[in-house]
């Protein structure tokens, strides 16, 4: 059976770190069944065994691969027969990079508090030092003003709504890597926190729930709140 180390709150049932959610769902996309295990943020110890301090890991028998891009790599060339995450797509390493250092970065802005406190209690110590020395600043003084935030948020979606709006999916007519990627992060936030960053009518909204309903509605069953 492969194993995924996936980051959990409190409640091990909470996932919602948005590395692991694309890569639960590049495995069912390739139909490859997993087992999920809990991991924390201070349980660097857990996945030693890979030579860094991050997840999501996987092993895959004697594999063992890190880095959800590596691990995506891995499975298109190690699966070859399974359905294709489409990474041979101009798009994919710029949709990774616009995610990565900007809508992640955004989005932690708005819902670090919701973060802080999904997590366990061992855990709020070491994310509330390390996110305070990278922001300069306090949580709760972060997300004083997420709702004026939100409003810059909505803008820099402008590419992707209007991405969304003349196909169905990010990588075109069936989803690819790239929909998991913008995905995961949305995935995240709705695991984590009951603040709406989209509108009912948004073509972003219209996209998430085709994703949530996807490989027998894998992330619409998971712990989180409604859509």
């Amino acid at each position: 059976m492969r194993k995924l180390y996936d980051l959990a709150g409190a409640d091990e049932n909470r996932r919602f770190s948005p590395y692991c959610w694309r890569i639960r769902m590049a495995l069912a996309h390739k139909g490859l069944d997993v087992e999920c295990i809990p991991w924390r943020f201070t349980e660097k110890d857990a996945i030693s065994f890979s030579g860094q301090e991050k997840v999501p890991v996987l092993v895959d028998g004697e594999n063992t691969v890190s880095d959800s891009w590596e691990i995506a790599k891995y499975l298109e060339t190690e699966y070859p027969d399974t359905p294709s995450l489409k990474l041979d797509q101009g798009e994919v390493l710029f949709i990774k990079y616009w995610v990565e250092t900007t809508l992640h970065s955004e989005m932690l802005q708005i819902l670090v508090m919701d973060i802080y406190n999904s997590l366990a209690q061992k855990d709020q110590t070491y994310f509330r030092e390390s996110r305070e020395k990278l922001f300069g600043k306090a949580l709760e003084e972060i997300v004083v003003n997420r709702k004026e935030r939100l409003l810059h948020f909505q803008k820099l979606l402008t590419p992707l709504r209007t991405t969304l709006k003349k196909q169905e999916f990010v990588a075109g007519g069936t989803p690819g890597f790239s929909d998991y990627i913008v995905f995961g992060a949305f995935q995240w936030a709705r695991c984590i926190s009951d603040f709406s960053l989209l509108k009912a009518d948004d073509s972003i909204c219209l996209w998430r729930k085709k994703m949530l309903a996807l490989h027998q509605g894998l992330a619409l069953n998971a712990v989180g709140y409604p859509v």
